[in-house]
C-alpha cells in the first residue's frame, strides 16, 4: 500500500520556558470494570512533577459525549464513572498544563469537556517546541496504513454528519452501544488478533513536513523506539493495564536530558 501523499494539518505547540518537565501517557482505555488502572492513573495524575500532562488519546475505553458527565462532577465525582474521571482530570487540570488528543475510541470528547477540567485539545498529528528541539505527537492510528478496515471506520466515524448524528441518540441508547462496542473489544483481544502497527515510510513523511526528528505516539500497543533512518525515530507509547499478572503504567518523561520511560506504581 502507498504511503500518504501528504501529512493532515500539522498543529503547532512551543512550550513556554516555565516548562521543565513533560510526561506523555496515552492507551489506558479507562473504564468502569477495571477499577485498578483507573486508580494507578488518578495516583498518578495527583503526584506527577510534570509542568504538563499529554494523553495521546485511548484515555477512556469508549466516550459516548460530554453529556455522560453531570454538570456537578466536582460537587458528585462518585455519581459515576465518567464524573470521577472529569473529577481526576479537572484537579490536574488546576495545577498543571493538561492536553488531550483524540484516539480511536475516545474521539467524541469535545469542548464541554476539556473547559470543565482546564484542559486543551490538540490536534493530530501536533508539532511540539521543547527542550530546544521539535517533537511530532499523534495517537497513532492515522498512520496504520494496513489496516484498511479500520481506516474506513476512522473516516466514517470521524465526519461531522456521523458525530451530530450518533450525539442526538439518547444518552441511554448511546451508553448501551458502548457496552457492545467494549463486548466486540474483549472478543477480539480473547481471539488474539494483532493490532495494526505504524507505517514507516508515512510515518518519515510525516516527520520530514513537520521538520521533527521523533514521533510520539501510541494507539498500537507495543512500546519500543524504532529507528527510522537518517536521524528520525519514532517512540511507541505503553498501554495500561494495571489489573493483569504483569500489570502495564508506564509514563513518557521527557525534559533537557531527554526521553526517559518511568513505570507507575500499581500497587
Amino acid at each position: 500500500m502507498q504511503p500518504f501523499a501528504t501529512v493532515p494539518p500539522l498543529a503547532e505547540l512551543v512550550a513556554p520556558p516555565s516548562w521543565r518537565t513533560v510526561d506523555f501517557i496515552s492507551d489506558l482505555h479507562l473504564n468502569a470494570d477495571e477499577p485498578a488502572t483507573f486508580e494507578a492513573w488518578q495516583a498518578y495524575m495527583q503526584g506527577t512533577p510534570a509542568d504538563a500532562v499529554f494523553i495521546l488519546g485511548d484515555l477512556f475505553e469508549v466516550w459516548v459525549g460530554d453529556d455522560a458527565v453531570s454538570a456537578d462532577f466536582k460537587a458528585q465525582p462518585e455519581a459515576s464513572f465518567e464524573n470521577r474521571c472529569a473529577s481526576v482530570l479537572a484537579q490536574a487540570g488546576s495545577r498543571l498544563a493538561l492536553f488531550f488528543m483524540h484516539g480511536n475510541r475516545d474521539f467524541l470528547v469535545g469542548p464541554d469537556l476539556m473547559d470543565a477540567c482546564h484542559a486543551s485539545l490538540l490536534g493530530d498529528p501536533t508539532a511540539l517546541g521543547f527542550a530546544g528541539r521539535r517533537w511530532l505527537l499523534s495517537h497513532g492510528d492515522a498512520l496504520c496504513l494496513d489496516d484498511t478496515d479500520y481506516l474506513a471506520f476512522r473516516r466514517q466515524v470521524r465526519s461531522p454528519g456521523w458525530q451530530q448524528a450518533f450525539l442526538a441518540r439518547p444518552l441511554a441508547e448511546r451508553l448501551g452501544l458502548a457496552r457492545e462496542m467494549r463486548r466486540q473489544s474483549e472478543a477480539r483481544k480473547r481471539s488474539g488478533m494483532d493490532y495494526g502497527d505504524v507505517d514507516h515510510n508515512a510515518a518519515r513523511q510525516w516527520l520530514e513536513a513537520a521538520n521533527a526528528p521523533t514521533l510520539i505516539h501510541g494507539h498500537t500497543h507495543k512500546p519500543a523506539l524504532h529507528d527510522l533512518g537518517k536521524g528520525l525515530s519514532r517512540m511507541v507509547l505503553s498501554d495500561w493495564d494495571a489489573g493483569a499478572s504483569v500489570p502495564r503504567a508506564e509514563v513518557l518523561r521527557l525534559d533537557s536530558s531527554g526521553l526517559q520511560r518511568i513505570a507507575v506504581d500499581c500497587a
